[in-house]
């Protein structure tokens, strides 16, 4: 009804056709079973993106979408999900791009809850969204520029008030590996820049000066009081700190809570700041907790560091805000900030290339600095650090040497990077984008590349950290909890991105607490192993998996931060360092108003996991070249030989390594494929489960083209 009130969801959908022009909005209703954000996108890319869609055709639409909890006073809350067609793993399958910043809070502030753009441009566009007037405006002023200029002078030309999500020459050349930025360096990967280049669409500017009806305002005041007083820790949710500090009881160098006295913003406005001992229970210290700028590139980035930052509602502030004057002298950009792979690159060359240039040092710091603002302003994308690993491997094993043309060859002399001159990369990181050379199909992934020049068996070597025959990386696969982590990052069609795990394996508290609260979350002590040192796969694990599984894809589709979310554990000793799982769905029913269990919230996570598998299915082909094939266990869930294989002393189930066994893997996708009710032969969803999610018209797709078990 006109006059019903929409809490939490801004209620509309935006749709802009960019091959006729048309600019319409319909209602977010019938998406609401997907909650919003990676599930209302992965509906609309379901319903109307038939299976075998070219990526870069105009037939392919991308979707910008938020959910119920964003910019509605949650903390944390900040996140958006950019849902398309993969460019740089095989067929081409469904993925979620994951971006923080400010562009989704723009977006439900202008009064959407999604963006879907469709068709394509013949002349280069931006769209600019004030609140409810949309335009299609000539972005011929700014193609080619990179991201930040094109930023300054799209928010000269509208409003300083507006947030651009733009992407740079990666995207308007169509190079697989291209992202789209906003608010200088978050970035939306999973090559959904070029999809952008493809519609000759440049930017979203978006300008939205309206608010999220909250049904009990004061609930959501009180809840992220509660949180933030109690519950929450550092960056990864990480609850005891870095140092040995007079109020904790307990303490690991490996945490990201790296705050201690005498440790500085060191260039911050005014002076430098010195970040102390926050404790647990001082709202207004959160975000001196995270040191990040240090944890990623060492001590020398306290000089460097003006503040640590972070997304819209986000009290944590991981993101590094650096000024770094040489860095901009020699190529790159003199102020840089991530929070990720893109801040600390030469870290994953250096693995492999093994120069005497040590990264937490000033050289180090310039090598970072300038491939990490290289690419942001290029918006190139590194898929998870495999562009570094990749390109530093194509020169140690002579690959390069082997398959540049001669002039190619004449343009780079790899003795520079052990000359320690990170200017090259300046260099080559620009051809790379300008996707007009051989060397640029190193940024086509792999799963090209590695074909194209003779060189698959990079796949089973340890080193390339590829986890997927279809060509994506671990993101924290088989060290984190042996076969929990080598499930999860078979699940999807890129890296899996699930942090619910590793925020578990690294927040500091002693192990045996750690099997406690395992006991309690999962079912068993047993659920959970030390590190390098597992144990054969049980039903408690496979709790711990699809719970793993699950909460990312429900943080994804709130929408919150999987950085921080899910709230296992909490810094306070009162407590018994216990968090509160039941979080998301308190804060649902204040925003929302709509009553809610964490089961129901954990049942549409599973849900929306389930949908894109049977988009997977769908579009999946089989050995003989035909679209739609159900047979993900052998087909898709591949984990590469070397997990197997490395560390030739070593059985698996012994102290000291992370090699896994091959039966053992395969006990563990069964068991995991059961837990969400696929067939566990197949790892397919079947006709029973779609009907217990309530997706019928999914299951009635999938019978009609002969796809179900």
């Amino acid at each position: 009804m006109a006059d019903q009130k929409s809490y939490g969801w801004a209620g509309k959908i935006l749709r802009v056709n960019l091959s006729t022009g048309s600019i319409t909005t319909e209602p977010t209703d019938p998406y609401k079973l997907y909650i919003g954000g990676m599930g209302l996108a992965n509906k609309i890319m379901y319903d109307e993106v038939p299976a075998g869609t070219d990526p870069l055709s105009p037939e392919n639409k991308i979707v910008f979408a938020v959910g119920p909890l964003t910019a509605s006073g949650v903390p944390l809350a900040g996140r958006t999900t950019i849902c398309s067609l993969s460019t740089f793993t095989k067929d081409h399958l469904i993925v979620d791009a994951h971006c923080g910043g400010m562009i989704g809070a723009k977006i439900k502030l202008a009064g959407y809850d999604a963006i879907v753009v469709e068709g394509a441009s013949d002349h280069p566009v931006y769209l600019n969204i004030v609140n409810e007037k949309v335009e299609i405006k000539d972005a011929r002023d700014v193609w080619g520029m990179g991201t930040r200029e094109a930023t300054e002078a799209l928010c000269r030309k509208e409003s300083t008030k507006a947030c651009v999500a733009t992407i740079g020459p990666a995207g308007e050349n169509l190079l697989p590996y291209s992202c789209i930025i906003n608010s200088r360096n978050h970035s939306g990967g999973a090559g959904v820049g070029a999809v952008m280049g493809s519609k000759m669409c440049k930017a979203l500017v978006v300008e939205g000066d309206g608010s999220v009806n909250v049904a009990d305002p004061q609930a959501v005041a009180d809840l992220s009081d509660y949180m933030l007083r109690e519950i929450i820790g550092s960056n990864n949710n990480h609850v005891v700190p870095q140092t040995q500090q007079e109020w904790a009881e307990y303490y690991d160098k490996g945490s990201r809570w790296s705050a201690r006295k005498g440790l500085t913003w060191g260039i911050a406005e005014g002076g430098a700041i010195d970040v102390g001992e926050p404790k647990p229970g001082e709202l207004n210290t959160v975000g001196y907790r995270c040191m990040k700028s240090v944890y990623d590139l060492g001590e020398v980035a306290e000089k460097y560091t003006v503040k640590m930052n972070g997304c819209h509602s986000c009290p944590i502030h991981c993101y590094s805000d650096l000024r770094i004057d040489r860095t901009g002298e020699l190529g790159g950009k003199a102020t840089a900030g991530n929070t990720c792979a893109a801040n600390f690159p030469f870290k994953y060359m250096n693995g492999i290339l093994a120069t005497d240039i040590k990264e937490d040092t000033e050289s180090g710091i310039l090598w970072n600095t300038i491939i990490g603002t290289t690419i942001d302003e290029l918006g190139l994308w590194c898929n998870y650090a495999q562009l570094w690993r990749d390109f530093a491997h194509c020169i140690k094993a002579g690959v390069f040497d082997r398959v540049l043309p001669e002039e190619e060859k004449a343009l780079f002399d790899w003795n520079r990077i052990y000359e320690d001159d990170p200017t090259i990369m300046v260099e080559v990181l620009n051809k790379i984008a300008q996707n007009d050379s051989e060397i640029a199909y190193l940024a086509y992934g792999p799963y090209v590349w590695a074909e194209r020049w003779d060189d698959t068996d990079w796949f089973n070597q340890k080193p390339s950290a590829l986890i997927n025959y279809r060509g994506w990386p671990v993101h924290h696969a088989t060290e984190c909890f042996g076969q929990v982590g080598g499930v999860y990052n078979m699940m999807f069609n890129r890296d899996d991105m699930i942090h619910s795990a590793v925020n578990f394996q690294g927040c500091g508290l002693p192990f045996e607490l750690k099997q406690q609260i395992a006991e309690e979350v999962w079912g068993g002590a047993d659920a959970i192993d030390p590190d390098k040192n597992y144990t054969p796969m049980n039903d408690s694990k496979a709790n711990f998996c699809w719970w793993s599984i699950v909460t990312d894809v429900l943080h994804d589709s709130l929408t919150l931060c999987n950085w921080v979310w899910p709230m296992t554990m909490s810094p306070t000793k009162q407590r018994d360092y216990r968090g509160d799982l039941d979080l998301e769905a308190k804060f649902y029913k204040a925003v929302t108003g709509e009553e809610v269990t964490t089961d129901d919230l954990y049942k549409a996570g599973a849900r929306i996991m389930t949908l894109q598998r049977a988009n997977t299915v769908r579009g999946m082909t089989k050995a003989d070249g035909s679209i739609g094939n159900n047979d993900l266990r052998n087909d898709h869930d591949r984990i590469t030989d070397w997990v197997f294989d490395h560390d030739p002393d070593f059985e698996p189930f012994t102290e000291g390594t992370i090699k896994i066994d091959r039966d053992d893997f395969q006990t563990a996708l069964t068991m995991v494929y059961g837990k969400f009710g696929w067939d566990e032969t197949l790892g397919c969803p079947t006709a029973e489960c779609l009907e217990g999610y309530g997706m019928t018209d999914v299951k009635e797709d999938l019978e009609s083209l002969g796809l179900l078990p």
